[in-house]
């Protein structure tokens, strides 16, 4: 499970218990499907602000919006960046293909150019934040093997954990991903994540979340360095659901022209 799928509000939905409930206990490896399957909509639009603040508190606010269509259970998205001045029309692709290819494309007004983002630059942070492109795109289920390792209580919320661990060649700067997610309405509300050395490095929490249109929507979550440290907060401003979004405006030749 990778947070922020920026924009990800993505860990969302499903209100009745799971039909595994009834013939026995839930597996990892149903959870994990549970959770990616979500309805999040046919298509999300939303616009929102990136807070960057550093271990002496200083802070860096940025404005962005996001489309994102889902056809055929493959996903497209993309951020534009609107101000301020040093990041405004900066935007970010995301393409699903089947077989599980993901494409990821930055462009750089300043340079007046699109690239694309390589396997070895996954790793990378997003426009200096604490998420990673890694963390900005989904990752199939099987790609992973879980482990079910308990029960939590996170606030009011009774949440199943879940470990995470990518398979043999599978490409991920995490050797362990520990989510906690709710166990009504599959919302990973927090999600701890381990390099290759066994460090946990990296926390991701959902600090509120909404229904809207039915659908569970994090309206802000943040992400912390715990090395550097610094953290990072998306906070949605607005967000609409199924308004009918043309998949045409989702593409690289939008990413230069929005």
């Amino acid at each position: 499970m990778k947070p922020i799928r920026i924009i990800t509000c993505a860990v969302l939905f499903l209100f009745l218990f799971p039909f595994y409930a009834a013939a026995g206990e839930i597996t990892g490896q149903q959870l994990a499907r549970q959770v990616f399957d979500r309805d999040r909509g046919m298509d999300a639009t939303s616009s929102a602000q990136m807070v960057l603040v550093n271990k002496t508190g200083k802070k860096r606010i940025r404005h962005f919006y996001s489309r994102r269509i889902t056809e055929e259970g493959l996903e497209r998205q993309i951020i534009k960046f609107t101000a301020p001045a040093d990041i405004k029309g900066t935007g970010f692709l995301t393409i699903e293909k089947p077989g599980w290819e993901t494409e990821q494309f930055l462009y750089l007004p300043a340079l007046r150019r699109t690239r694309r983002i390589v396997t070895s630059q996954k790793s990378h942070r997003f426009v200096n934040s604490d998420f990673t492109y890694e963390d900005m795109e989904r990752h199939p289920v099987d790609n992973y093997t879980y482990k079910l390792t308990g029960s939590a209580n996170l606030g009011s919320q009774d949440c199943h954990i879940l470990e995470s661990r990518p398979k043999p060649g599978v490409e991920s700067q995490y050797s362990l991903i520990v989510s906690y997610i709710v166990k009504q309405s599959f919302v990973p509300v927090a999600v701890e994540y381990f390099n290759k050395k066994g460090t946990h490095f990296k926390t991701y929490k959902v600090l509120k979340l909404e229904r809207i249109k039915g659908i569970w929507t994090e309206i802000i979550v943040s992400m912390e360095d715990k090395i550097k440290p610094h953290t990072s907060y998306l906070k949605i401003e607005k967000q609409e659901y199924n308004t009918g979004i043309n998949k045409a405006d989702i593409s690289r030749k939008k990413l230069e022209t929005l």
